[in-house]
């Protein structure tokens, strides 16, 4: 099987102003604050909480809390497109939709940084060529490792598809658990939130929208 890899520009090789460039291409962040700077804003955060940064139990938590951070916002230092760039043109004439079910993710929401905790089920129809599928969930896993609202992440992972592979459609549900509306505010645990994004064919054609709902119903859950 022949693969081609593409290259695709970073955010600052484009020459547009950032908020010009579309989220597939985002490579961001080189003005972090300090490490030192971060656990101070840790401690600030623990005394407002009532508790004493400098007992036992939280003496190391602000080092803790920055680790943690840049893994958990990852996603921040890994570009989507660059995980799309190396596809196959030999597939023995496949043209049908490829499915992705149940990408188990957890990303934070941008309004009050607390967990969002769910599932991403991932469609496309090829034209020509497809992705190694472990591509499509390292996509998914880029855009939850940042501070998000569902709907625009769900936006994020169909249009990056469809924008860099360029297949004839993109489906892509996102059910999810928000720990905002759990943990604080209405306080409803379990209330589940979906949301949907179809490009191409599967926009154009309902047809094919009620083919990936029935398969998503079909296919056995992990």
């Amino acid at each position: 099987m022949d693969a081609v890899i593409k290259n695709f520009p970073r955010t600052s090789e484009t020459g547009a102003k950032p908020e010009e460039n579309p989220a597939y291409l985002d490579k961001p962040v080189n003005n972090r604050p300090s490490r030192e700077e971060v656990e101070d804003a840790v401690r600030t955060l623990l005394r407002w909480a009532g508790d004493d940064p400098g007992r036992e139990g939280l003496k190391e938590t602000p080092e803790r809390v920055a680790k943690a951070y840049r893994e958990l916002f990852s996603g921040y230092d890994r570009c989507p497109a660059e995980e799309l760039g190396r596809t196959f043109e030999e597939v023995a004439g496949f043209d049908d939709m490829v499915l992705l079910k149940d990408i188990s993710f957890h990303s934070h929401c941008e309004h009050h940084m607390v967990p969002i905790i769910g599932r991403a089920h991932v469609a496309y129809l090829p034209a020509g060529r497809v992705v190694g599928l472990s591509k499509i969930a390292r996509v998914v896993d880029i855009f939850a490792r940042r501070l998000q609202t569902q709907e625009a992440m769900t936006a994020q992972i169909a249009n990056t598809i469809q924008d860099v592979l360029k297949p004839r459609g993109v489906a892509v549900m996102i059910e999810a658990e928000h720990m905002c509306m759990s943990m604080r505010g209405i306080q409803k645990q379990g209330s589940t939130t979906l949301t949907s994004t179809f490009t191409g064919t599967f926009k154009e054609q309902p047809a094919e929208q009620v083919r990936f709902m029935t398969l998503l119903r079909e296919a056995p859950r992990g």
